[in-house]
């Protein structure tokens, strides 16, 4: 590869990383700002103690409450010693980990509006369906 063609890479590589850093640093200011306006007992009031409805409430607000797997963790040990369903739970951690409805913007911007929506919709599906087939698998139904 000849000099001319790295000079023109290395450019792009500028222009576009002028272009995204606003929005990724927007996005882990939101990030943090609902992981500190959330208080960790009021995901343990939304579930209704449904083994239907609680993986999709708990998938719903792991999608929202976007963040990185450990601080899942801890949130998620806690659902559980607040009475939180096992697969209520599951959803959680799955989705909060794979599905970031905060991060969308800044997902469409990088790699395309409709593969960052088809990326999130098939995670968010495959978010309760696995916290499902695990419980099953598991023979743990609550």
């Amino acid at each position: 590869m000849n000099l001319k063609k790295w000079k023109k890479a290395g450019r792009a590589l500028i222009n576009n990383s002028k272009m995204s850093l606003p929005i990724l640093i927007g996005v882990l200011l939101l990030i943090g700002l609902l992981n500190t306006a959330i208080p960790k007992d009021f995901f343990s009031k939304i579930f209704i103690g449904s083994k239907l409805f609680d993986p999709l409430i708990g998938a719903l607000f792991g999608s929202i409450a976007a963040g990185n797997p450990l601080t899942s963790y801890i949130i998620g040990g806690e659902l559980l010693n607040n009475g939180v369903s096992f697969i209520a739970v599951l959803a959680f951690i799955l989705s909060w980990v794979t599905v970031g409805i905060v991060q969308l913007p800044a997902e469409s911007l990088m790699l395309g509006k409709s593969f960052a929506l088809v990326r999130n919709g098939l995670s968010f599906i495959m978010s309760i369906l696995i916290s499902l087939l695990t419980i099953v698998t598991l023979g743990i139904l609550q």
